[in-house]
């Protein structure tokens, strides 16, 4: 069986713009999925305490390790809603930072590459505003009925993103050197 954190490579071959998500949940969905890094599978962490939901396909970049100990956060826009477990072909776009809890957390933007819908955006400040907006609303808001505060700090283009993305890839390397 193939363990998506370990076994896939971040990038993809043709070019660093690219990279692999593996989708943890889909768009649209208010269950929130996660990636079992004991057993190698996806599982359901919890359905969300809001009315609120998934803005965008949400995953994981695998090989990286980000500062929360987890695989880097990818939101991915496509047209269509994603299953948990799909792999992805994303281009990066930009990213965001935010604070959840005590802990800086950073979201990758990125788009499907195989979805034409998307195929002239390259980076971030390209999409409109709206979806942006969505995003860090989402993010902003779907603690609050569990009583935990996030707050959304920053948005980054691109070469930010592909800098954030090689930092979490150098930061797995170190982490799991023996693998």
């Amino acid at each position: 069986m193939v363990h998506y954190w370990h076994d896939i490579p971040a990038t993809t071959t043709t070019t660093d713009d690219f990279v692999h998500a593996v989708i943890e949940i889909p768009e649209g969905s208010s269950n929130k999925f996660e990636y079992d890094k004991e057993y190698g599978i996806i599982r359901l962490d919890r359905v969300l305490f809001t009315s609120t939901h998934y803005p965008a396909n949400y995953g994981f970049v695998p090989r990286t390790y980000a500062d929360d100990d987890d695989p880097l956060d990818i939101l991915v826009l496509c047209t269509q809603r994603m299953v948990p477990g799909v792999l992805m072909r994303a281009r990066v776009l930009g990213m965001f930072f935010m604070v959840d809890g005590d802990e800086l957390d950073i979201k990758i933007i990125a788009a499907s590459s195989n979805d034409p819908t998307f195929a002239d955006i390259i980076d971030i400040h390209q999409l409109p505003h709206h979806v942006l907006s969505e995003m860090t609303h989402f993010f902003e808001v779907y603690k609050e009925l569990e009583h935990k505060k996030t707050k959304v700090m920053k948005t980054k283009g691109r070469a930010d993103a592909l800098e954030a993305i090689e930092k979490s890839r150098k930061a797995y390397d170190e982490k799991f050197a023996k693998r």
